[in-house]
């Protein structure tokens, strides 16, 4: 009997050194969980009889630390979550690996190929869709009509009043204005129906106490009438036309006269090419104060030329940016995380792979930082979660015991012996 209790503890050890030696292998593996032999008595009736490796568990719940990897397309999960991926069976499989890339048919999948679920969005809407495999846009995107600009920033009240705007002679691209009848002019890049890209010139002219004047150039030609902007002096911010109405000043440039077929005049504008009818400046936000005026050289419009798919890239809210050839960039979507009542209830597929189970209950998911999903982190990568010191005591523990096995079995070989001889 004791020799058969000896003999499954050498098995018991066994097997928990395969267990130790894949932790070991695995320590560099991203997101790995270490696995973890658990011994369990074997009785017979009323009898020990030895011992078993009643089960192999994995730490699941405890994070590996994270790397920096620099690569825009890698993700760690800080705090609680996993990625939701659908596997070639369909089924959905969760892990902790943010390992990311775009397919050839326009889907973000990870390094398995798994394709990554997540809610989509469609530009210019940022409303999330469904969950489901996250598409991504990867054709040519057409090119984007401006029909709106923002200028934000500062003018200075140290400024000169001026008068006489633009001067003797129309605005046209021989002819400008006279440096004498404006403080400051900013330019903005704007794109007409084609995605040839055209400069919009804003001339500030302060023409009375917290009075600033905007007249329009574009492409070098006057376009639309001037734009008053009031400022209160004491507070130094912009005064709406109708507070109860709205806080916002916006100037609706009128463009549905301009005449671009004449190339004499505008000589950027290909044969079919359009403006907008009315572009719509918005101007809240401009302050008025002692100093020197803003700085900005552009202000943002929603126009652009016609690019082609040059990219992907993940947000630190788990966004899925779509780039372009254009410089454009567009939000297409939101990673999704799970999260599980029993998260050491999972069903293990592979070393760093998971289905539901039972036991682990149903999945909850939704978009990061939500609920007790956590939060994250770009351009890092967890790492395996083993403790190499520890798997290290545990092998030298392993050898003693089997060493003590191994002697047991010797001793009783000797009795034995002792025994046959004596017989």
């Amino acid at each position: 009997m004791s020799f058969d209790i000896a003999l499954s503890g050498i098995q018991a050890i066994n097997q928990s050194l395969d267990v130790t030696s894949h932790n070991i292998a695995n320590a560099g593996t991203y997101g790995y969980k270490a696995n973890r032999a658990n011994f369990a008595t074997l009785v017979a009736g009323n009898q020990l009889t030895g011992v078993q490796v009643g089960s192999v568990t994995q730490n699941i719940s405890k994070s590996g630390s994270i790397l920096n990897t620099g690569r825009t397309l890698d993700a760690s999960i800080s705090g609680r979550g996993f990625f939701v991926t659908r596997g070639d069976d369909n089924s959905l499989q969760y892990t902790r690996v943010g390992i990311f890339d775009s397919s050839l048919d326009g889907y973000l999948v990870d390094a398995s190929g798994r394709r990554v679920q997540g809610r989509a969005m469609t530009p210019p809407s940022t409303d999330l869709g469904a969950e489901g495999d996250l598409k991504i846009p990867n054709g040519a995107i057409p090119p984007q009509v401006t029909t709106s600009a923002a200028y934000v920033g500062s003018l200075s009240s140290d400024w000169k009043i001026v008068s006489g705007f633009p001067g003797p002679d129309p605005v046209t691209p021989d002819t400008p204005p006279d440096a004498a009848t404006y403080n400051m002019s900013k330019v903005t890049n704007v794109y007409d129906t084609l995605g040839k890209q055209h400069s919009l010139t804003q001339y500030f002219s302060l023409t009375g106490t917290g009075t600033v004047v905007v007249n329009y150039a574009l492409d070098g030609n006057a376009v639309g009438d001037s734009m008053q902007l009031n400022f209160d002096t004491k507070t130094s911010q912009l005064i709406p036309d109708d507070p109860n109405v709205s806080t916002k000043i916006t100037k609706p440039l009128d463009l549905s006269g301009v005449d671009t077929t004449d190339a004499n005049l505008w000589p950027n504008f290909a044969s079919g090419a359009k403006l907008a009818p009315t572009l719509t400046i918005d101007y809240t936000g401009t302050s008025f104060a002692s100093g020197e005026p803003s700085t900005a050289t552009n202000t943002p419009t929603d126009g652009y030329s016609a690019g082609t798919f040059s990219g992907v890239s993940i947000g630190n809210d788990g966004s899925v940016i779509a780039k372009y050839s254009n410089g454009l960039t567009q939000t297409v979507g939101k990673v999704v995380l799970a999260t599980f009542a029993n998260e050491g209830g999972l069903t293990q597929i592979s070393d760093t792979s998971w289905l539901a189970s039972a036991e682990s209950g149903v999945a909850n998911t939704d978009v990061a930082g939500v609920g007790n999903n956590g939060k994250i982190n770009v351009s890092t990568l967890e790492q395996s979660n083993v403790d190499i010191t520890s798997e290290l005591v545990g092998l030298m523990t392993s050898q003693r015991n089997y060493q003590a096995n191994s002697k047991v079995i010797q001793t009783e070989s000797t009795m034995l012996q002792s025994l046959m001889q004596a017989i």
